[in-house]
């Protein structure tokens, strides 16, 4: 890859991971006021209608994937899709998007661990520290300073299922890798939108019930249409372009930077408080993420 080339990707990565953190606010707000599955359903609707249309335009039409990379999009509907939205508004309706913002930062240290158990990827020691200390810095965080309490009292309902929110993008951003073999990051992208729509809608179809088309008001379809439109199919086809071109676990460092932007967001933006705990806590994330991604030497 060319210097200019590597420098584009770099920055598309580092605007992911800005429009990823941005996700929190829109989804605090949708989370507090809509069915969760019907918002996320709304969502990739949007996402999937404007990732139909930039295949098509681009490359003409959406292929067809051999059979087990097709079941594979599937797979990547469910876990980058459904589970992570179930979770990811699950969470945000009891937690403020700044702390839920913060559990992200697991992800990398998630994502090598996956590729170490199913790819035979061998961790050195060193990965293994950056591990530690990423999960560290996020009990720091949660815990507003006092590890030792989350041994007596547990994670809270929020924090664990932002934890399994990052669990499931883990496991989206290595299956990545498979299906990324037969199929373009944007046809890679369109086909797990498709899936995780269906996914969704039939998840949502319970939902409805508690609907009315009155809560569609301008803040709710601003936050849908970003999530749908900036969050999705902008982000997910230049995280996969990351994926292709340097790996699952040097694309996934760059989501160091969705803590940082979605704390920020949270602060400015919904007027969230900023605890100390938190700050010391991302960074302390953020070195063991660096020692995670560092070159292994012999």
């Amino acid at each position: 890859m060319s210097p200019g080339a590597s420098r584009t990707l770099y920055l598309k990565l580092a605007l992911t991971a800005a429009a990823w953190g941005g996700q929190f606010v829109a989804g605090r707000v949708l989370a507090q006021s809509m069915p969760h599955l019907v918002a996320a359903a709304g969502r990739y609707v949007l996402a999937s209608a404007c990732l139909l249309a930039v295949t098509l335009w681009q490359e003409g039409r959406l292929p067809v994937p051999p059979r087990p990379q097709l079941w594979g999009t599937a797979l990547l509907g469910l876990t980058g899709m459904f589970l992570f939205n179930l979770f990811f508004f699950g969470a945000l309706a009891r937690l403020p998007a700044s702390r839920a913002a913060l559990i992200v930062a697991l992800n990398p240290a998630s994502t090598a661990l996956l590729v170490a158990l199913f790819f035979r990827e061998r961790l050195s020691p060193l990965r293994w520290l950056g591990i530690g200390v990423a999960f560290l810095g996020v009990a720091i965080a949660l815990s507003r300073g006092r590890v030792w309490a989350l041994f007596s009292s547990g994670l809270g309902a929020g924090e664990a299922l932002m934890l399994g929110g990052t669990i499931a993008w883990a496991a989206y951003t290595v299956l990545g890798r498979a299906v990324l073999r037969s199929l373009s990051p944007l046809a890679a992208t369109t086909w797990a939108s498709l899936w995780g729509t269906l996914w969704l809608s039939l998840g949502a179809a319970a939902q409805w019930r508690g609907f009315s088309m009155a809560q569609l008001g301008l803040a709710n379809l601003g936050a849908m249409a970003y999530l749908g439109v900036v969050g999705t199919a902008v982000a997910f086809v230049w995280y996969y372009q990351g994926v292709r071109a340097i790996g699952p676990t040097r694309s996934a460092v760059f989501n160091n930077l969705v803590p940082i932007f979605g704390m920020t967001s949270g602060v400015l933006v919904l007027g969230e408080p900023l605890h100390a705990s938190m700050v010391v806590g991302g960074l302390v994330a953020l070195a063991g993420v660096t020692l995670v991604n560092l070159p292994s030497r012999r």
